[in-house]
This record gives C-alpha cells, structure tokens and sequence, in this order.
C-alpha cells in the first residue's frame, strides 16, 4: 500500500468520524426522506411527458385510420363510376395512410411499454417510500428514547456529587429528633407524676381534691338547671 494510499484512508476515516460525531440521525433521515420524495416526483413528471405522448399517438393512430377508411371509399365510389384512375389514386393514398399507421403503431407500442415499466417503477418507488418512512419514524422514535434516558443517567451520574452530604444531614435531623421526642416524654411523665412543680403551691392531694369538689358543683348546678327546667 503506498503511503499517499493510506494517507488518504486515514484522512477519510476521519473526516467520516467528524462527521458521525456532527450527524443528527433525525435531520439525516428527513433529508433522505425529502430525497426519495424528490425522486418519486421526478418520476411521475417524466411519467407523464410519456403518457402524453402515448395519447397524442393515440389520436394520430385514429386520424389514420380514419383517412384509411376514407381512401377506400372513395376508391369504391371512383369504381363505381366507372373512374379507375380515380380509385388507383384513393388507393395509392390509402397505402400511404397504411404505411403511416403501421409506423405510428410501432411507436405507441414502444411508448406503451415504456408506460407500463414506468408505471411499475413509479409504484415500487412510492412503496419502499412509504416503508422508509415508517421506519425513519420508528428510528427516530427509538433514538429520542435513547437520548432521553442517556440525559437521565448523566442527571442521575451527577446528582451523587450534589446530594454527598445530604445522607449526614438526615441521620443528625433523626437524632435530634429522637431526643426531642424521648424530652417531652420524660417531662409528660414527670408532669403526670406531680413531680413538677407548678407554681400554685398545692400539694398533689389538695390538687386532686380541688378536682373532685369542682366536678360536684358541677353536677349539683347542672341538676338544679334541669329541675328548673322541669317547672
């Protein structure tokens, strides 16, 4: 391999890499997309210059044979009355109609065959269109899931660093939280016990007592109020 070779190797693989880096396979898809589209309108035009072509022999065939048909009435109507001269000349005439007609034949079967393959072409065409198309869809489909998820991960890849000291954070906040907690316990039950002191100067049977004696008035208030009630 010569050096100028392998020199030129090396130097399309990679401009061929610079360009995979720089690609977006969704604009590339779109772009080959409008290509075919592109192509597939070509062909129906060129499609329909050779159709109108084939018409327009297809209406010189019928002048034609037309003109066949005239000539050889008039040879008949020349014969008729008695005028040989006159039938020879409609038949050279016709022979010559013949003669064109034969040659537009031939040519509209050339224009129709070329129909025909075109017409075949054009419809493959529009099918391998329509199956690019489907695929190009899935495809891009495919590469935005893909490039969603390679977002994600690198979120996910980065959000270890941010949350380094968040785990410490939590662990204190559930410390304090259970010592807070196991605080007002231990003060409810020193509170239930008497054991605090509230500053009304009553000993815990005085308080209790209080209690009962405020409870009867109460209900000894709230049966007078019924008696009243009553009457």
């Amino acid at each position: 391999m010569s050096f100028l070779k392998r020199a030129t190797e090396i130097f399309e693989g990679k401009i061929n890499k610079l360009l995979n880096v720089a690609e977006d396979p969704n604009e590339s898809l779109d772009l080959s997309y409008e290509k075919m589209l592109a192509g597939l309108q070509e062909t129906r035009r060129h499609l329909a210059d050779v159709v109108t072509q084939q018409k327009m022999l297809e209406q010189q065939i019928a002048t034609a044979r037309a003109q066949v048909a005239r000539h050889e009435d008039d040879a008949r109507m020349a014969l008729a009355a008695n005028r040989e001269d006159l039938a020879r000349a409609a038949l050279t005439d016709k022979q010559a109609e013949v003669t064109k007609l034969a040659s537009l034949t031939q040519a509209h079967d050339s224009i129709a065959a070329q129909v025909e393959k075109l017409t075949r072409y054009e419809q493959t065409f529009q099918d391998r269109i329509e199956q690019f198309r489907t695929q190009k869809e899935v495809i891009k489909s495919q590469y935005g899931s893909a490039q969603a998820q390679v977002k994600v991960n690198e979120s996910l890849t980065g959000l270890g660093s941010k949350l380094g000291g968040v785990g410490e954070t939590i662990r204190r906040a559930e410390d304090k939280t259970a010592q807070m907690e196991a605080r007002a316990q231990a003060v409810d039950t020193l509170a239930s016990s008497g054991a605090l002191d509230d500053g009304d100067g009553r000993t815990r049977s005085e308080r209790e007592l209080d209690k009962l004696r405020n409870t009867d008035a109460v209900e000894t208030e709230l049966a007078r109020l019924k008696e009243q009630t009553k009457k």
